[in-house]
């Protein structure tokens, strides 16, 4: 058995594994590469026996969302590190020995992000994670290398490789034993901050997570679903409020839920001045969604590690009041 396993989630996503298939076999060859499929309508069942045949492909029986699909697909997946990666994913030369090296060497180290690239514009951080995930106070995650929509250019000044609170799903290492321990992501969330409330729940465990600039990827994003997409801003703001309530510490949990709730109101606010009606109506849902599901998630509560998660009180307050744009 290899020490690491490659594995891509695909739904419906022939071309973009055509286009990236290659560079991630090129690349990894001291791993074994699985492509678990969503049950795809199109050719990628076919494609992949086709063309690349050296791939492991296992098949979930529907569309599963990223959550649900990644936790059907892995059962049968020994390998004892995890790299989940996306299907719009460029992988480089050497990017795997530097993880390996940090799980080899840091029993505590449970998840790993390398640096994220945008595969588009290549001397910027990608949306998707950038240089290494944190959250605020409200539960809002903001990255090193992008706050909101605004990204740096890839300087160097992010090539170390240090704690973060959460890694991106992009391109997210993680220790087979904890994924299982921790019985991997929440299916509830179909899609959106599942990777971010896996990492809390981590951290709860007493994991770490850690960020690595030597291991480069870059990223397509938005190959799936849209940023601009107001399911996408359903599934965002709908999971946030259940990652909160199930991590917050309890003399937290009431008055961060309440604020969180009413910066959401403003955010609606937002959306309205853009016109952009139908996320509002998407926020609507959302909060609708979380009241109905509120009573599940609180029953999810177990252990809770009470050490500071944040970084900042309020990114929001930081970047639209303070106009703070970099990390």
């Amino acid at each position: 058995m290899k020490k690491i396993a490659v594995v891509i989630l695909n739904w419906n996503g022939a071309s973009l594994l055509k286009q990236f298939l290659p560079s991630v076999i090129e690349y990894s060859q001291d791993a074994s590469i699985y492509v678990i499929d969503n049950a795809s309508t199109d050719n990628s069942v076919k494609l992949l026996k086709k063309e690349f045949p050296s791939i492991q492909i296992i098949i979930n029986k529907d569309n599963y969302g990223f959550a649900k699909g990644y936790n059907e697909g892995l059962r049968t997946i020994k390998e004892p590190y995890l790299a989940l990666v996306n299907s719009d994913i460029e992988v480089t030369k050497n990017w795997l020995e530097p993880i390996i090296r940090i799980f080899d060497n840091e029993l505590n180290t449970a998840i790993i992000q390398p640096k994220i690239l945008d595969y588009k514009k290549k001397t910027d951080f990608e949306y998707a994670g950038a240089a290494g995930g944190f959250i605020d106070k409200y539960g809002f995650p903001y990255c090193r290398g992008r706050i909101f929509e605004k990204l740096e250019k890839d300087n160097g000044q992010y090539n170390d490789e240090v704690e973060i609170f959460w890694a991106s799903g992009a391109c997210f290492f993680i220790r087979n034993s904890v994924f299982s321990k921790l019985n991997g992501f929440d299916n509830d969330f179909f899609a959106h901050q599942e990777e971010i409330d896996l990492c809390w729940r981590s951290f709860n465990d007493g994991n770490i997570a850690k960020y690595c600039g030597s291991s480069t990827v870059y990223h397509v994003g938005g190959a799936t679903l849209d940023s601009g997409s107001p399911k996408k801003t359903f599934l965002n703001f709908r999971n946030s409020l259940f990652m909160l309530t199930k991590n917050l510490p309890s003399k937290n949990l009431l008055s961060i839920l309440f604020i969180r709730l009413l910066l959401d109101g403003i955010a609606s606010i937002r959306f309205l001045t853009q016109g952009k009606f139908k996320h509002i109506i998407a926020v609507l849902k959302a909060h609708y969604s979380f009241y109905i599901g509120l009573r599940k998630h609180l029953k999810k509560r177990t252990k809770i590690n009470k050490n500071n998660y944040f970084k900042t009180n309020s990114i929001v307050y930081q970047h639209f009041v303070l106009k703070k744009e970099k990390y």
